[in-house]
């Protein structure tokens, strides 16, 4: 297409290979790389530390990956498995930085040859299912919510949430930190979840942050002052 008025026009693209939808994503897998989200998952969680398939790092980056590109379900999880210019990416970066015989290994947990680059909805859906602890479901009570105390597998999320705590501390001088804890809605269109005070159905998630590593934060309602389970703060920061 020819140029207009303004300075730009539509080129066609004759190759569909090595396009992207998903150029944002890259900069992500950077930020792992410094923080130190692969070491921290690959200590800490050892929910595939002796299977073959998927480790334990391709799965939590994969649910990452999931969120960043904007999906709401384990489903969506096909949008980023058909972009292959951002698959070509995630498949070096995974090899980056790794010894040959750490390499090999990786390869050497597939009994036939690899044909995706991220996990498929039902792998995903069995991993998220080790994190699940049956035996409390009896605990449930119609129309009360109930919070599972956390299994193995999940207190190993609890020590990689302290890992990234302190990485994010060492980038500040400040010796003391102004925690800001609220409960936040997730809206869900799951059947068995209830519904919440705003009239739809929803998570409500506890979320802690730091007030001082927050540049830009505004509140434009009062703050109610609450008590703070000290439990919580020392379970998932300290």
């Amino acid at each position: 297409m020819a140029q207009g008025v303004l300075p730009f026009k539509y080129e066609s693209e004759k190759k569909t290979t090595g396009m992207t939808a998903l150029a944002g994503l890259p900069v992500y897998l950077d930020l792992a790389q410094v923080i130190g989200l692969n070491k921290s998952i690959q200590k800490h969680l050892k929910v595939r530390a002796t299977s073959q398939g998927w480790t334990d790092t391709q799965m939590v980056l994969a649910l990452v990956l999931l969120n960043l590109s904007g999906g709401d379900c384990v489903e969506d999880i096909k949008v980023v498995e058909a972009d292959d210019g951002f698959c070509e990416v995630l498949k070096k970066a995974e090899m980056h930085g790794l010894s040959r015989k750490v390499r090999r290994a990786l390869l050497g947990r597939w009994r036939k040859e690899r044909t995706r680059t991220v996990p498929s909805p039902s792998a995903i859906f069995r991993y998220l299912a080790q994190f699940h602890d049956t035996q409390q479901e009896g605990n449930r009570q119609p129309g009360k919510a109930l919070i599972p105390l956390a299994n193995e597998h999940l207190r190993g999320f609890e020590a990689i949430n302290k890992d990234l705590v302190a990485f994010s501390n060492r980038q500040q001088s400040a010796s003391t930190a102004t925690l800001d804890m609220d409960a936040t809605l997730v809206a869900t269109s799951k059947s068995d979840a209830l519904f919440c005070y705003k009239g739809y159905k929803s998570y409500q998630p506890r979320v802690i942050e730091n007030v001082n590593s927050i540049i830009e934060k505004i509140r434009v309602k009062p703050i109610t002052a609450v008590i703070i389970p000290k439990t919580s703060i020392k379970t998932h920061l300290f």
